[in-house]
């Protein structure tokens, strides 16, 4: 693997399965990079909803301002979340396999959100005490991340998803994967040997490879399925384990920031 390994983009999805946003820069909290996806949509009786069975939900925007979160859809105009309030209700929340107790917004969201998504339902927040520990078989204990699938960051490479489209009729971008760091100066699928590295003097780990469900089918300009690719065109290369994987899970050792334009450097095991 090349050693001029370089951060070429940052991304936060501050509202699990909403749009994503660009940075320049991040800081790493202990569940991840900062904001990123510590909201969550879910049911009245608390089980999360995503992409997979609402492809709509793409077309949620997102922006952060000084720690508050504002929502947009095109005809539906802007939403300010209100900041979470200590004091506020609370919920029993179900993400995979992991029940946590997650903060209430209020009914004004909600009602929002109903009408955006077109299903009755609640936005909450996971508060900075909560211990959602990352699956024992890759990591260590007290190691924890917010809403996201399992673990605190995904990177990918700017190579991998060139060879990919290489291999596609229509090309896709980097989107429909959503990785929070993506890189570039290796080749394609480097990440996939990540072990152990350092980003801005901050050490991470690549833990497991990212298996894919079919939510990179959703195109996100349009908030719909868009037939089988590119998961279809990945399953005759990237498939073992009867699992399709694309990009490295990264748990990270210590808080600090990261920008693009940083050197990754590998680490001797």
């Amino acid at each position: 693997m090349p050693q001029e390994i370089e951060v070429s983009g940052l991304f936060i999805y501050p509202v699990k399965s909403f749009t994503g946003i660009s940075l320049e820069s991040s800081g790493l909290d202990s569940m991840g990079m900062k904001y990123d996806r510590r909201w969550m949509v879910v049911t009245p009786e608390g089980n999360f909803l995503t992409q997979r069975t609402l492809p709509q939900m793409a077309l949620i925007k997102t922006s952060i301002n000084d720690g508050v979160l504002t929502l947009s859809k095109d005809g539906l105009g802007k939403h300010c979340v209100p900041q979470v309030d200590v004091t506020a209700s609370s919920m029993e929340v179900t993400i995979w396999n992991d029940t946590v107790t997650a903060s209430r917004i209020g009914e004004r969201t909600d009602a929002w959100l109903t009408e955006a998504i077109g299903v009755d339902s609640r936005l909450v927040y996971i508060p900075d005490d909560c211990l959602r520990q990352c699956d024992l078989e890759y990591s260590n204990v007290g190691e924890r991340t917010g809403f996201a699938d399992g673990f605190p960051m995904l990177i990918i490479s700017e190579a991998s998803l060139e060879d990919l489209n290489q291999r596609l009729e229509h090309a896709v971008d980097m989107r429909r994967f959503r990785p929070n760091i993506v890189i570039k100066g290796c080749d394609a699928f480097a990440e996939d040997k990540l072990e152990s590295f350092i980003i801005a003097e901050i050490l991470m780990r690549g833990v497991k490879l990212c298996s894919r469900c079919p939510m990179p089918t959703v195109d996100p300009d349009k908030g719909e399925r868009a037939g089988q690719e590119p998961i279809a065109t990945l399953m005759k290369y990237r498939k073992w384990d009867n699992k399709v994987f694309f990009g490295m899970n990264v748990i990270h050792q210590q808080q600090g920031t990261i920008k693009v334009g940083d050197m990754l450097k590998l680490r001797p095991n």
